[in-house]
């Protein structure tokens, strides 16, 4: 993370469901563009999957046609893809895999590669225990280089099945070699925010209990779960999006000053934050599930009317969460975290609210009309900061205008990396500041497996609102209200 960008020492990229959804649409063009730019001076990959009738001019053609798609042209794909793309066919079983690390070796003596390798499980869920055990049993988890895994969310679905993962990985592969990877951290704007609190004292001076009266954390999303209903039957909103994206974000806000700028110092102090959260009460909590609504003009349809989904199901597809860090910064500030499918617009967003002025100075030309200052960091769709502050309005009468400071990321810089193409380089260079460390993620799920244990109930709420109305009333009894502007 932030490091200069070099090119990395040659390796061979290992794609484990080399021709999946998440091989195709962001690790294919990820290393494309990185290779395009210099940074992957001698990468091979080689994709892998159970498509026996596949060899490797079968997946060249399979990876041009993905990446033509895209925002490639055939003409500069040609070369890239006749030199490094590899295909290996493997089953379900340990004979697969020993055919897999002769393969690894055939194809690295070939390149004259150093025996450095990545292997990244775009696999579900299911397949991220047997795939593991069978590296380790073939050897691939060591080699005369480096050896790193890639293991996607959800990283186990409660706190005993992480912990089981945890154990399996560890019988295998030390913690120095695992990168359990959240897309969302790759986002610039995520990253940005370490350097936007530290490196300017006007904001880390001002950053706890005595300035922030409240964090608002909301990842909202306008579409339904489309195709995806039999995966969310099993999930629901708690194991889709809060246990990882938005929990990292707020260890992200909530982190105390690290020792030094490094990856486990990072990561230490985010696993302090989890630590010091106390687990939420039942009445901080609201589950919610979109009914048939409008979104842009046009009806669109209930959850439980989507594919593979029960007619009486009770998955959540919005979550809401009062949380509080018990420590000495943040003693007593509200952390509000909000997720959901099909709500009014797409936006992903930390909004840190400070206190009001003490004494309402203005009392007799604009009674207590003042607004708390806000500090709006946006994800997506429109990365970038703003900050809202008061003014006079001129001329008479007498009136305070809220306005606002913007910064946006597309208008100050050219393009912005795609996550996948920060996280692949970051993995290559061995920097893990930006992945998921084993007792990180037991402690987050520590704080909600709980509630999974719970037979919640569930709110409704029309497709294309804000929600919920129980959910609003998390705010307004504590006199505060979500921003949904």
């Amino acid at each position: 993370m932030f490091q200069q960008n070099e090119p990395v020492a040659p390796h061979l990229f290992v794609v484990m469901g080399g021709t999946g959804d998440l091989m195709r649409r962001k690790l294919l063009p990820g290393l494309f563009f990185l290779s395009s730019k210099g940074f992957l001076e001698k990468s091979v990959i080689l994709g892998v999957a159970r498509d026996t009738d596949l060899n490797d001019e079968g997946f060249r053609t399979w990876a041009r046609e993905a990446l033509t798609e895209q925002r490639f042209s055939a003409e500069e794909l040609g070369p890239w893809c006749d030199c490094c793309l590899h295909y290996q066919a493997v089953g379900g079983g340990s004979d697969g895999f020993e055919s897999l690390a002769k393969r690894i070796e055939d194809i690295e003596r070939a390149h004259g590669l150093p025996g450095n390798r990545t292997f990244y499980l775009a696999l579900p869920p299911n397949a991220f225990p047997p795939t593991i055990r069978h590296l380790g049993e073939a050897g691939l988890n060591r080699s005369r280089g480096w050896t790193r895994i890639v293991v996607e969310k959800p990283f186990g679905r409660d706190l005993r099945s992480a912990r089981e993962l945890n154990q399996l990985v560890h019988e295998h592969f030390e913690e120095s070699q695992v990168y359990r990877i959240d897309h969302y951290l790759g986002k610039e704007t995520v990253q940005n925010l370490l350097v936007f609190r530290l490196a300017n004292q006007i904001f880390e001076s001002l950053w706890n209990r005595d300035r922030v009266d409240s964090v608002q954390i909301t990842v909202a999303e306008d579409l339904g779960v489309g195709s995806r209903g039999r995966y969310y039957e099993q999930a629901g909103a708690i194991r889709d999006m809060v246990q990882n994206h938005l929990t990292q974000l707020l260890t992200l806000v909530a982190m105390e000053v690290p020792v030094v700028f490094e990856a486990d110092a990072i990561r230490n102090e985010k696993v302090k934050v989890l630590q010091a959260i106390t687990t939420p009460r039942l009445e901080d909590v609201v589950f919610g599930q979109y009914v048939r609504g409008a979104l842009n003009g046009q009806g669109v349809a209930g959850y439980r009317e989507e594919d593979h989904v029960a007619p009486g199901s009770r998955a959540e597809t919005y979550a809401a969460l009062r949380l509080e860090v018990d420590n000495w910064r943040w003693q007593g500030v509200p952390f509000y975290v909000r997720t959901a499918k099909r709500l009014a617009r797409k936006s992903t967003e930390i909004a840190v609210i400070f206190r009001r002025p003490p004494v309402c100075f203005f009392q007799e030309h604009d009674p207590c009309d003042v607004e708390s200052n806000v500090l709006r960091i946006t994800l997506q769709p429109d990365e970038g900061f703003s900050l809202s502050f008061e003014m006079k309005a001129p001329g008479d009468p007498f009136s305070i205008r809220t306005q606002q400071l913007d910064f946006d990321f597309k208008e100050a810089y050219d393009a912005l990396p795609e996550a996948y193409e920060t996280l692949i380089l970051d993995i290559l260079q061995g920097d893990q500041t930006l992945f998921v460390r084993s007792d990180e993620v037991e402690a987050s799920w520590n704080l909600f497996s709980p509630l999974l244990e719970e037979d919640m109930p569930i709110s409704f709420y029309e497709a294309g609102t804000w929600g919920p109305r129980e959910a609003d009333h998390l705010l307004e009894r504590e006199g505060r209200k979500w921003l949904n502007g």
